[in-house]
């Protein structure tokens, strides 16, 4: 039987599931995964941890907390044999839902199978969302901490900012590294993941670094890019979505992080000529029409 290509089309779609939380208004999580991950012409599938009205850096908010729904909800999509070509993962508010997350991704692993070759798997990317300028956030404890560690072990892509490079390797965090102590920090991270590392946002003065690091090659590569902005929430959603998104594409590390650096810094431009509040986060939709052609 012939089989319309629109069904093709469907069939041979990437997809990525992408673990994080829900807020209706600030633009982080997945209201940014989505859209940025559907701009670059996969389908993106989210398995929320929880639904926030907005997100919590606004005087008030509604949370609904999703950890005990998200073992029926993967069941859903084990028994209708759903499977995806990446899994992205963000913020995780406890030990449970981390624990959930590492069954889910060893469940769902293995990619589709290709019909010109073998099964392979799903690209693991982990964005440990744990703290920033030097401090972990408030909810995560020691306890959440340790086992973020084990969640990092599984990652093919693992992407902290220097904040959480350094929770994770129990490493003093200092406002500055030089390139010596950040290869240090590199060879810490590896030995706790065997995959491929990003460090984001190092700081270089009015420039900053992203570090990726291959194990395969034994090197990293410092991309420098200039400081447009002052960061905000839900630039690391944008950047990690990229990253994750271009990966699955077959892009290089490499490419995905200057892809995901440039796309950034636009935004970040675009959001201050617009003077958007700053817990709007990023202005990114009106330049999507740029990531897509990128």
């Amino acid at each position: 039987m012939k089989v319309q290509k629109s069904e093709m089309e469907h069939k041979t779609q990437e997809k990525i599931a992408v673990v994080n939380d829900l807020s209706g208004c600030g633009r982080c999580s997945l209201t940014v995964a989505l859209p940025v991950i559907s701009a670059l012409g996969l389908q993106c599938c989210p398995l929320p941890t929880a639904i926030l009205s907005n997100h919590t850096g606004y005087p008030s908010f509604f949370f609904d907390d999703y950890t005990d729904r998200m073992p029926e909800y993967i069941a859903r999509w084990k028994a209708l044999g759903f499977r995806f070509d990446g899994i992205l993962t963000g913020f995780l508010g406890s030990a449970a839902q981390i624990g959930i997350v590492e069954q889910f991704i060893r469940d769902f692993r293995q990619a589709p199978q290709q019909s010109d070759g073998p099964d392979r798997r799903a690209v693991v990317v982990i964005d440990p969302v744990m703290g920033d300028h030097g401090r972990a956030y408030s909810t995560f404890t020691p306890e959440l901490c340790g086992r973020m560690k084990q969640l990092a072990a599984l990652a093919d892509v693992l992407t902290p900012n220097v904040t959480e490079a350094c929770i994770l390797t129990d490493t003093p965090w200092q406002p500055h590294f030089t390139r010596a102590e950040l290869d240090r920090l590199l060879g810490r991270l590896a030995s706790l993941c065997r995959g491929r590392i990003v460090i984001t946002g190092a700081d270089a003065g009015s420039f900053l670094y992203n570090i990726v690091f291959d194990p395969a090659a034994g090197e990293s590569l410092y991309l420098k890019k200039k400081r447009v902005a002052a960061e905000r929430s839900g630039t690391g959603d944008l950047f990690a979505s990229i990253v994750a998104a271009n990966v699955v594409k077959g892009l290089s590390l490499g490419e995905a992080v200057r892809r995901a650096a440039d796309f950034t810094s636009l935004c970040l431009i675009e959001t201050e000529r617009l003077h958007t509040p700053a817990t709007d986060g990023v202005t990114f939709e009106p330049l999507l029409k740029k990531l897509l052609r990128a």
